[in-house]
């Protein structure tokens, strides 16, 4: 990655977005609209990852994470965090940035092998400064914070000690994490993602074996792999996730939310689904893909328990909740983040479950169509697809604030600072979140001026076109011109 790169990378990777689709709003064509169309306290921001930006792995007593050894392992491209772009020196440049630019928000992960290099025991004072000195830095120029607790950066020792997310002791050793960053940075942090993007994590990391720790089994390997079970270790990360998860909100909610008044979350990696035919079957497998990668989440945050079609297709290899991890789990979120970037085509696959070795993507009896996911290609810019994510939330997943966490274009490291598919990538999606925000859910009624024109002619007023042109002037009309036509 080129230096004179690293920062625009770094703030402009991602937009961030926070909705509440409770909230309506008119606004111009989104094609040509402004910040003022947006909501007065409607918020943007850039958001970034501990080992993505802040480098340093090596210094004032940091440990390595699953991250660092995965890099060095070769499996990154050859890149590595070790400098990456240089945060940890340079926070105050990137703050500087992020004022000139005028964000409102900095969505930013705080590197748990910094603060407790070894997952746990003592922490690290230089970390704990390191973290403090950034928060000051952004209340002091007036950004608002929005910190992940976890993004693929387990300490290795945890890995090392007992397997890391597959066994339970992550649970108590993660909200244990979770206390020392509520209590040190709770009182200027407000917003809270306990573990970004759980199910691309599990399936990633424990099916496929594309991301650290790198487990899987052959034959469904993306790599080669001698370590793993892909038809069990993703369900039960995910599982260990959201208990994991439900055990740091409870902690806040006793301990922390009546002096500190912040909210926790966690967020999704989401995409938008075309059934590959029109055909029913394809249509169901759209469904299921539904199902599992954010019914997972969302329905044991929901109600306590794993979607239908999950549990009737993996059996018994996904666990069950007891009564008291259900309750635990249910509700267990202030807020859902949303990371998303593409679409996907969706075929049936039903003859995959007559296999009786199955992993998470045979059991979903479907066929997901990543092509180019995985490449160096910038993404197509395929913007109604976040407003099918957004709509699916609101109809199916109770209507959540939403916090659009990720949302960018792909870009090489070393390309031009003249990134023009970028902006032609972001304009596209911006636009269509304000067209999300247009659609009024209280569905209030305002006559056009056609019914208004009915109306005096109804009451016996004689009609004209010039009374037609007079009704123009009615201010009740000028704000919802664009919401009707």
């Amino acid at each position: 990655m080129k230096p004179q790169n690293c920062l625009i990378l770094a703030l402009f990777l991602q937009v961030l977005v926070l909705l509440n689709l409770s909230v309506g709003v008119l606004s111009a064509d989104n094609n040509n609209y402004t910040r003022n169309d947006f909501p007065v306290d409607f918020i943007f921001g850039s958001g970034t990852s501990a080992y993505q930006v802040e480098g340093a792995a090596n210094e004032d007593g940091r440990a390595p994470s699953i991250w660092d050894t995965f890099a060095y392992a070769g499996f990154a491209h050859g890149e590595n965090g070790d400098i990456a772009c240089d945060s940890y020196h340079k926070y105050k440049e990137d703050v500087k940035l992020m004022v000139e630019t005028g964000l409102d928000a900095y969505r930013f992960s705080i590197s748990w092998s910094r603060l407790i290099p070894n997952g746990i025991g003592p922490v690290n004072p230089k970390g704990l400064q390191y973290y403090n000195n950034l928060i000051n830095e952004l209340v002091r120029n007036g950004i608002e914070l929005h910190v992940t607790l976890h993004n693929y950066d387990l300490p290795q020792a945890l890995e090392d000690e007992y397997a890391g997310w597959l066994s339970r002791d992550v649970i108590k050793d993660f909200t244990n994490y979770a206390d020392v960053c509520f209590r040190e940075f709770g009182d200027r942090v407000k917003y809270w993602t306990t573990v970004n993007e759980p199910n691309i994590f599990a399936v990633g990391s424990y099916d496929q074996g594309l991301s650290p720790p790198r487990r899987c089994s052959p034959p469904f390997c993306v790599i080669n792999s001698t370590k793993g079970n892909s038809t069990i270790e993703p369900y039960l990360v995910g599982h260990h996730i959201l208990l994991a998860h439900s055990s740091a909100v409870r902690l806040y909610r006793r301990k922390y939310k009546e002096e500190q008044h912040g909210f926790v979350g966690t967020s999704l990696y989401t995409f938008g689904l075309v059934p590959q035919t029109n055909t029913e079957k394809d249509k169901a497998a759209c469904q299921r893909i539904r199902d599992f990668y954010l019914g997972w989440i969302m329905e044991p945050l929901l109600h306590g328990d794993y979607p239908n079609s999950m549990k009737e297709s993996a059996g018994a290899r996904i666990p069950a909740f007891t009564s008291r991890e259900s309750e635990q789990v249910k509700g267990s979120y202030d807020f859902i983040g949303i990371i998303h970037y593409s679409s996907f085509n969706v075929t049936d696959n039903s003859d995959a479950l007559k296999t009786k070795l199955r992993d998470f993507s045979a059991d979903t009896a479907a066929h997901l169509s990543i092509e180019g996911l995985l490449t160096a290609e910038e993404y197509p810019v395929t913007p109604w697809a976040l407003q099918e994510v957004l709509d699916t939330f609101k109809i199916h997943y109770g209507n959540p604030p939403i916090f659009i966490h990720e949302n960018g274009q792909r870009t090489a490291s070393n390309s031009s600072l003249h990134d023009v598919s970028r902006v032609k990538y972001l304009h596209a999606y911006i636009g269509s979140v304000l067209d999300s925000l247009r659609n009024d859910p209280e569905l209030r009624r305002y006559p056009k001026l056609s019914a208004k024109w009915y109306n005096q002619f109804l009451k016996g007023t004689r009609s004209s076109l010039i009374a037609a042109i007079e009704l123009k002037n009615d201010s009740s009309l000028v704000s919802v011109g664009h919401l009707f036509q």
